[in-house]
């Protein structure tokens, strides 16, 4: 049976306001997760749009904004898809001091209402969610203050 959900944390060597930053401009977004493009409005009910030349373009709604604390959307797991049920899965991240850096969570659920290849969509998003918090943690702290 597809497990419902991915956990992953790190700590960033940086304050929390600008892992929010990061973590929720476009300019930023571009840099260590949507390589080929990102826009967001970051309210309740934006919209939101991720590129990568190789796998297309994907669409999300921003569903929670709680600046320096959490950010949550709900994506559509495959190219050029509104987010609806059988297609997308809900992403939240929460952030916290941890000293004079920021423990980030990123939690993704949703995976078992998936149609099609769920274990496929888990092992690629487990993969992703590894590296883009790698990315992240790395642009994070080589960024200016």
């Amino acid at each position: 049976m597809t497990a419902d959900s991915i956990e992953r944390e790190t700590i960033v060597d940086a304050p929390v306001d600008r892992v929010w930053a990061i973590l929720t401009e476009a300019e930023h977004i571009r840099a260590w997760f949507a390589f080929d493009g990102a826009d967001i409005d970051l309210r309740p009910g934006g919209p939101l749009r991720f590129r990568w030349r190789e796998y297309g373009e994907f669409h999300g709604v921003v569903e929670a904004v709680e600046p320096g604390r959490r950010f949550g959307f709900r994506w559509a797991l495959v190219p050029d898809a509104q987010p609806a049920e059988g297609n997308s899965t809900h992403v939240e991240f929460t952030l916290e001091p941890a000293g004079d850096g920021t423990r980030l969570r990123v939690h993704e659920r949703g995976f078992r209402s998936l149609a099609g290849d769920r274990d496929k969509h888990l092992s690629e998003n487990t993969d992703g969610w590894r590296g883009a918090l790698d990315g992240l943690k790395g642009h994070a702290e080589r960024v200016a203050a």
